[in-house]
């Protein structure tokens, strides 16, 4: 998962700072800057982790920021701030891909460790049309349930921390485990039965 551009953190933070110029606090409430600063990679990575990619990324972002910048001043400081981002993101996510439901978006954006060049032409259309699969098994998946599966089974994260993050007990991080696999399993096999159907390898 790449890093937020430079320019969708720099704009909001201009935003803010001019907010602040213009001393109108509910616009700008403190740590704004600092929380682009240091989570901006999480919002990134978070909003990725539920489906959201490049065509809508980067506006997805900002949405969430704005939704920081409006609800910060009452921010309870004792909570951890990962856990209330990430439950921003869920909602900006949810609303990201209710609107974008008629498109079919891919997991992140890939590198390839070795240059087209130097694969042929099956193994290149091959890897296509899996990628293509897994990013349209992991679109139908729940979005709780899918969080989980990536920060798991993609991202090699532990449980206890997937569970700090997302703010639930370590259990319930292993219950939603466990449905996504299953979950996983299904739109898989169905994937695999509508593809044997059409006559496709």
């Amino acid at each position: 998962m790449k890093d937020p551009p430079a320019g969708s953190i720099h704009q909001t933070v201009e935003q803010a700072l001019r907010a602040e110029v213009l001393g109108d606090a509910k616009q700008s409430p403190r740590s704004l800057v600092a929380l682009h600063a240091e989570h901006g990679g999480f919002v990134w990575a978070t909003l990725q982790r539920f489906g959201i990619q490049h065509p809508d990324l980067e506006d997805a972002f900002q949405d969430v920021f704005i939704v920081v910048q409006r609800r910060l001043p009452s921010f309870d400081w004792a909570c951890p701030i990962t856990t209330w981002l990430f439950a921003i993101c869920r909602r900006v996510a949810a609303s990201h891909r209710r609107r974008a439901h008629t498109r079919r978006e891919r997991l992140g954006e890939v590198v390839d460790d070795v240059p087209d060049s130097a694969r042929g032409p099956e193994e290149i259309t091959s890897q296509h049309q899996a990628r293509l699969r897994l990013d349209g098994i992991l679109e139908a998946m729940d979005l709780d349930r899918r969080a989980v599966f990536v920060m798991f089974e993609i991202e090699e994260m532990p449980c206890n921390e997937i569970a700090s993050l997302v703010g639930v007990p370590v259990g319930t991080v292993y219950s939603r485990l466990h449905a996504a696999r299953k979950e996983f399993a299904t739109l898989l096999k169905k994937s695999e039965s509508e593809r044997a159907r059409r006559g496709v390898q």
